[in-house]
């Protein structure tokens, strides 16, 4: 019986971590995005971006819809975005260029 549940604790430890990554670990060299204020009401501002002649930002709602979409350059590793024109409720901000993939949600008051 012992040696049962030796082989069982082995068999499940070694299945256990078969199943993680092997490759490198990916480590970020810039600062976090923090979207702010949160909730907001005319603009959001965004800091912790990497600098960017030409990002993608798209805002949508909770089912996906796009609500608004923008081509700006990023400089000083921020963004200032005007919202006044959305409605009331919860949003995601999705930034896109080559130097990054960025998404975050925002409350909309």
């Amino acid at each position: 019986m012992k040696r049962m549940v030796v082989l069982l604790f082995y068999l499940f430890t070694t299945q256990m971590f078969s199943q993680q990554k092997t490759g490198p670990e990916v480590k970020s060299n810039h600062q976090e995005v923090k979207v702010f204020p949160n909730p907001a009401t005319n603009v959001i501002n965004i800091l912790g971006l990497q600098n960017s002649e030409r990002a993608l930002i798209r805002i949508s709602d909770t089912y996906g819809n796009t609500m608004m979409n923008y081509q700006w350059e990023i400089k000083n590793n921020a963004l200032n975005i005007p919202i006044a024109n959305l409605g009331l409720g919860i949003y995601l901000i999705t930034i896109n260029s080559s130097e990054q993939k960025i998404q975050k949600k925002f409350f909309k008051q």
